[in-house]
């Protein structure tokens, strides 16, 4: 922790006196809002949409309490743990006045949604994952209400959020910057995207970070006042009042998941769109297939950067996360973590499990099945899934078959095929 990166969370939009714009629609360009993707239609599914559904149904409600405002009561509606928590003291959002070392932004997620509160700020952020929109932008005012509402806030959010950095739809990212002791971005000095390729020593600078990473080196816990003298904060106890957060964590292994996750997102949505779009001009099939082939590298950790010894986390995430499943008749899953060599112990992401996922358009779809089938099964051997051993392809290739619905027609041939053969033998050798 010698450099002091800064790491930025971009996929919260964060408010100041602008709520009151910010919050009116149908106004300005938003990107995407002509067909096929229609994205600034009403017809959403995400879990933000569904819980307001329910709140104007009366079916639930939000508490609000003088502490935290509606924060702990949204976490709990949304199922989003407070063992995600982690924190970011850059100043690399709207409300960068109330951001400090002293006073972290606080952010928390699950598998579909991500959560921002600053301490004092004025609205809670949220970025909630439409199966078919992807990313749709919503805040929720501060004060106490009879009826809190979510505003969608789709037209500032997506001028930052419809970038390189998110594959040019709307999405969310990690940035890495250098950060000096007010926690403002060190003049003239670089930026790097992170996603579950960076290495360590270019990640958490800018964040709290609490746990353990062996003797591995990240930026974590650290400003600077020029690239080459970091100044190394002290524990959590020491720079700000961790009693006015809902933990005194900022689990490492949240932050590990987190940076697979966000791009993970970002990819699945950009082969929704290019697909829609792809179908909506008839154009040629390579305009999906070459998007699709990347999610399927992504989905697999090809590339992925390794780690360089035990990382354990401090807050109870490890096991939270682990816990939700679903496991095969062999007590196996894919949430299953390594934190040795990698992330998990089998190289294939959770978010398969998705509504996202699932609501890939065919022919993408069929096409990432397809393939995955191929690697699995051992038939591709190419230099980019090197990374999985046969042991662990298997092990893939079974929870998968165990744990995943709605598997394609050539999914349960192979299941039948191998069940066949499987029994043949047990014949055989009676």
């Amino acid at each position: 922790m010698q450099k002091g990166l800064a790491i930025l969370i971009s996929g919260f939009l964060v408010i100041t006196a602008a709520y009151a714009q910010i919050a009116v629609k149908n106004q300005g360009y938003v990107p995407f809002s002509e067909p096929p993707i229609n994205y600034r239609s009403d017809d959403l599914s995400d879990p933000v949409a569904k819980l307001q559904k329910k709140l104007d149904a009366g079916k639930t409600q939000l508490v609000w309490e003088p502490k935290h405002g509606y924060l702990q009561s949204v976490l709990e509606q949304l199922s989003i743990p407070v063992e995600s928590q982690t924190l970011v003291f850059s100043k690399t959002s709207f409300q960068y006045k109330k951001i400090s070392p002293e006073t972290p932004r606080a952010l928390y997620f699950n598998d579909d949604v991500y959560v921002g509160q600053v301490r004092d700020g004025k609205v809670i952020e949220f970025v909630s994952f439409d199966p078919a929109q992807g990313a749709i932008f919503y805040i929720l005012d501060e004060h106490k209400s009879d009826h809190p509402l979510f505003a969608r806030a789709e037209l500032d959010c997506t001028q930052c959020h419809v970038a390189a950095g998110t594959r040019n739809v709307p999405g969310v990212l990690l940035r890495s910057i250098f950060t000096m002791p007010s926690g403002t971005q060190a003049v003239k000095s670089a930026a790097y995207m992170t996603d579950q390729q960076s290495p360590l020593s270019q990640r958490w600078g800018g964040w709290y970070v609490t746990g353990s990473h062996g003797n591995q080196a990240h930026m974590g816990n650290a400003v600077v006042a020029d690239k080459e003298h970091p100044q190394q904060l002290r524990d959590l106890s020491d720079p700000f009042d961790a009693g006015l957060y809902l933990s005194p964590k900022s689990d490492i292994v949240a932050h590990l998941v987190l940076a697979h996750q966000t791009q993970m997102h970002n990819l699945i949505t950009q082969t929704n769109y290019e697909t829609r779009i792809a179908l909506f001009k008839n154009a040629p099939a390579k305009q999906y297939e070459a998007r699709a082939e990347e999610l399927l590298r992504y989905l697999l950790f090809a590339n992925e950067a390794p780690l360089g010894g035990q990382i354990t986390g401090d807050s109870g995430y490890t096991e939270e996360f682990a816990a939700r499943g679903p496991r095969d008749p062999q007590g196996r899953s894919l949430r299953d973590f390594d934190l040795h060599t990698r992330i998990f112990k089998y190289p294939c992401s959770y978010l398969i499990y998705s509504e996202a996922f699932d609501n890939l358009p065919e022919p993408a779809k069929g096409y990432v099945y397809h393939r995955l089938l191929q690697v699995l099964t051992g038939q591709d051997q190419s230099s980019e899934f090197a990374h999985l051993h046969p042991a662990y392809r298997r092990s893939i290739l079974e929870i998968l078959l165990a744990t995943k619905r709605d598997l394609p027609a050539e999914w349960n041939t192979y299941r039948l095929q191998t069940s066949t053969r499987a029994s043949n033998r047990q014949v055989h050798h009676q």
